[in-house]
């Protein structure tokens, strides 16, 4: 039996619930949204009014097939967001679906679905051009400027020239790029570019650029590295003052299930072995991080941990000569958890 139209969920909660159904299919029938809502079809077609006039374009079509549907919108609904929110809850959901580890990838995905729906022309052109210039490695990145975000994303799509201030030892200076892919790792989000005034490519963090813009001039594709690895691999150079690379006798698959994507380079050397490369502010850090993953590896470099790892082992060795040996001095006894033959 259809439910009173006075429902205590109140009509506020029973529009948003008919938008949510809205979102979820193409198509809905007018009975079907009534048994879902469990209301008349009559107060159905007077919500879904409700929701034209918050500027939401709900069509209705008749005949065989139709049904209610929810379109593209002409403008942004005024309940929901501006333009800038629009981009910026985009920007987030983005990189959300990108992390399958955590278990939240597919909930962004469908969320970012929902919003492409409903989204104007103008920003669901906008948020597919960032949506295919963002490539991302670990979570929970610090949040920069949406605006200067879309205008990096706008050139890697339209293959223009960007400009941009940015620090260096002696001040800022204007950088002319050509701008390929962004990336976001755990802490920032960076500009994999090529340099025209450095002739070679270069990572960029977001957050310290300044004044970002597009120039007119189009360029034309270089081969450019793999813009993950490339960008690790910078960060790591720059953020620590010792780097460190290992031969690990485990496949790359294994390895980078234990290690976090922005602590380590991962790469696949043969059927059986990987390559880690890594950072870190003393080598002894990184070599107990290496140790304790488990597996047998050799050091490939600098030199000079090599030897260090002869100091400590040599070091642990001695430690366990201190240790008392109670089985020697009592020979009847059994070490834990060991029986009797």
């Amino acid at each position: 039996m259809v439910a009173a139209e006075n429902d205590e969920r109140g009509t506020t909660e029973r529009v948003l619930t008919l938008l949510g159904l809205l979102q979820q299919r193409r198509v809905w029938t007018g009975p079907e949204l009534a048994d879902r809502l469990r209301v008349t079809p009559r107060t159905v077609r007077r919500d879904v009014e409700r929701l034209r006039t918050l500027g939401y374009p709900v069509h209705a079509e008749h005949g065989a097939g139709g049904g209610y549907r929810l379109g593209a919108g002409q403008e942004l609904p005024p309940l929901l967001f501006d333009d800038e929110e629009a981009i910026a809850t985009a920007v987030s959901l983005l990189v959300g679906a990108d992390r399958t580890a955590s278990g939240t990838g597919d909930a962004a995905l469908r969320a970012l679905t929902k919003l492409d729906r409903v989204l104007p022309a103008r920003l669901r052109h906008e948020v597919r051009a960032l949506a295919g210039a963002v490539e991302s490695f670990g979570t929970g990145r610090a949040p920069v400027d949406p605006e200067a975000l879309m205008t990096l994303a706008r050139a890697c799509r339209d293959e223009v020239e960007a400009r941009f201030g940015y620090p260096s030892a002696s001040g800022p200076h204007e950088r002319r790029v050509e701008p390929y892919r962004l990336v976001a790792s755990d802490r920032r989000w960076y500009l994999l570019a090529y340099d025209l005034d450095r002739d070679d490519w270069r990572t960029f963090r977001v957050d310290r650029m300044t004044d970002v813009a597009t120039r007119t001039w189009r360029f034309r594709p270089r081969p450019a590295p793999d813009a993950v690895p490339y960008v690790q691999e910078g960060v790591a150079s720059r953020a620590y003052p010792y780097r460190a690379r290992f031969l690990v006798h485990a496949t790359a698959e294994t390895v980078r299930a234990q290690v976090p994507a922005a602590a380590a380079l991962v790469r696949p050397h043969d059927s059986g072995h990987c390559e880690v490369l890594s950072g870190a502010d003393n080598l002894d850090f990184v070599l107990m991080h290496v140790l304790l993953l488990g597996h047998s590896f050799e050091v490939l470099d600098p030199p000079e941990l090599a030897t260090r790892c002869r100091v400590l082992a040599q070091r642990l060795l001695t430690a366990g000569t201190t240790v008392p040996d109670t089985a020697s001095r009592n020979p009847g006894s059994s070490p834990p958890g060991a029986h009797p033959a």
